[in-house]
């Protein structure tokens, strides 16, 4: 192919992502609604064993995570990458392979853990045969994505694509380490790890999944799709390495913190401590050149929903990314852990992070890979203030909830010195306001994106005007 002539870029496949997001965001937030009215008002669950909280919640986030949020993530990287490298994918037939076998495998996580076949851990409950297959999947993936990079027309590699580098590199190796094991039968394998070494590798993926599979593919979607929005350079190049290096050299180590005031030796809860408190200043860092990419545009921010979805997502990961530092250190933790206010951190996370940048990534993709404006242009506001005051009615409960359960269950009797609350129901059933507030929010959210779902296949109908997309873009700064 002649150097001069136009690169014809795979889009089909940016639109299979972009409508199996759609999808698993529905159906991923929609359990997440069950789960709430089931936590406010037990018979909820219809005394059917296949939807019972203990069954639907890990649905629920291997739903949102791996569906939902996995899904956001390749979308952004099939149609991103394209663009950065100005080469088509390297094959097209490791990228059909890659989307139908991720949707193979959603499906088989949405049979299996309704049945009860799971292995027990938290974010990786999924039985051995499926875990070969994530496997499987993501090495193809992986060859696509390195294979791409090799004969790129671009030398340069654009900060994003970093980004995209640590999570195809990272999550391969914290998936394979945390799941090794023994296969007993087809539906039941032993874990090759025991006891703290067992909580303690679990826990080194769990808080790395969010790291890497949550966090470093979303900063790459947002150092390339909120300067397009914007039509801005990133606002520090310079800081968006720096960023990148301080991240993933630090995230690595956090893990531990999940295990304060346990058998884990005491340097390596303090080891996690210290890191987490540490991630601060990248986090931050990169939350202010997000922001500050939008300077001289802020007048468009109040225009442009798109923006907003960008803005209220960026700000979200700040909080949260200070939250979770916060909530690490010890004196803390002993109050927040096992309460919901950790329910209301990881939620401030993904739904107010991940949900609300593949949200605006969504609206400003559309129109480009159809060539129509959204057919319902005013629903896209709207959802942003149904996503926007859900998620802050959903995290105002669950931190005032977690704040009494954890002071409730510390509570001691000044006359006997044992504890206040010993049948732990009086603490269930103060909770029950925020419960149903939890709810009210989820319920909104749950709208929103069932807005989203419908606009998106209006739009795709043909039901839209013709967009024609900028002549030129603003270049991103080096």
């Amino acid at each position: 192919m002649s150097s001069n002539q136009p690169v014809v870029y795979d889009d089909a496949i940016v639109k299979k992502f972009l409508g199996a997001t759609l999808l698993w965001g529905v159906v991923g937030m929609l359990v997440g609604v069950i789960l709430a009215l089931q936590l406010a008002w037990w018979p909820a669950n219809g005394d059917i064993p296949y939807i019972t909280f203990g069954r639907l919640r890990p649905l629920h986030t291997n739903a949102v995570i791996f569906a939902f949020a996995g899904n956001a993530v390749f979308t952004a990287i099939y149609w991103s990458m394209q663009r950065l490298l100005k080469v088509r994918m390297w094959s097209d037939g490791l990228s059909n392979f890659h989307f139908w076998g991720w949707q193979a495998i959603i499906v088989s996580a949405a049979v299996t853990l309704p049945l009860g076949l799971t292995q027990a851990k938290e974010y990786a409950e999924l039985i051995w045969p499926i875990d070969i297959a994530i496997a499987v999947v993501w090495v193809a993936f992986a060859i696509n994505f390195f294979g791409t990079i090799h004969i790129r027309k671009i030398k340069h590699l654009y900060v994003a694509i970093w980004f995209y580098m640590s999570f195809v590199l990272t999550v391969p190796i914290l998936h394979i380490v945390n799941n090794l094991s023994v296969p007993a039968t087809l539906t039941r394998s032993y874990p090759i790890y025991t006891g703290m070494t067992d909580a303690l590798v679990q826990w080194w993926y769990g808080h790395n999944a969010v790291a890497f599979f949550l966090t470093t593919p979303f900063l790459g979607l947002m150092y390339y799709f909120l300067p397009k929005a914007a039509e801005r350079p990133v606002y520090s190049y310079r800081l968006s390495i720096i960023h990148f290096w301080a991240l993933v050299c630090l995230y690595i180590w956090a893990g531990p913190h999940h295990l304060l005031y346990s058998a884990l030796p005491d340097w390596a809860q303090t080891a996690g401590m210290v890191f987490s408190v540490m991630l601060i200043a990248p986090s931050w860092g990169g939350m202010l050149n997000g922001l500050l990419t939008l300077r001289g545009a802020w007048d468009r921010v109040r225009q442009d929903p798109i923006l907003k979805f960008y803005v209220v997502g960026v700000s979200f990961y700040g909080m949260s990314t200070f939250e979770g530092p916060m909530m690490s250190i010890r004196a803390v933790n002993g109050l927040a852990h096992y309460t919901n206010w950790v329910v209301g951190h990881v939620h401030s996370g993904a739904l107010g992070w991940n949900g609300m940048m593949t949200f605006g990534m969504i609206y400003w993709l559309v129109p480009r890979l159809w060539g129509r404006k959204m057919a319902k242009e005013s629903w896209v506001g709207l959802h942003f203030w149904l996503a926007t005051v859900g998620i802050i009615f959903y995290i105002i409960a669950m931190w005032a909830a977690g704040v009494t359960e954890g002071l409730m269950l510390r509570a001691i009797d000044p006359d006997s010195g044992l504890l206040l609350y010993t049948n732990f129901l009086d603490v269930v059933h103060t909770l029950d306001p925020f419960y149903w507030m939890r709810f009210g929010g989820g319920l909104m959210f749950l709208t929103g994106i069932l807005m989203m779902f419908v606009n998106v296949f209006l739009t795709v109908r043909g039901s839209g005007e013709p967009f024609s997309a900028p002549a030129a873009a603003v270049p991103a700064a080096k």
